[in-house]
């Protein structure tokens, strides 16, 4: 990873830390890429911003009472993988 040291005169820049400071932020570039700027700070920091994405906890708690589970054969099954190992091609019928 590379550290880079941002100017004062960048104000664009500067106004963009200063939300990172609030919550992380998504980057899009006009190409479509994303990137995540957020502060590096202790991990107890990290875990109360966690826990405050509403969205996030909501989908962990929807998670942890589903009881269904599914095997790795039945995945396999599903994706026409049945009787192949990883790395070959899937058996295609005649």
């Amino acid at each position: 990873m590379k550290t880079i040291t941002i100017s004062r005169r960048t104000r664009s820049v500067h106004a963009l830390l200063r939300r990172a400071r609030r919550e992380n932020v998504i980057l899009r570039s006009p190409e479509g890429e994303e990137f995540i700027l957020a502060e590096v700070d202790d991990f107890n920091r990290e875990i109360e911003l966690t826990r405050q994405n509403r969205a996030l906890m909501k989908f962990l708690d929807s998670r942890a009472r589903q009881t269904e589970t599914v095997s790795s054969e039945q995945v396999r099954n599903s994706l026409g993988l049945v009787g192949s190992r990883a790395g070959r091609e899937p058996r295609r019928s005649s």
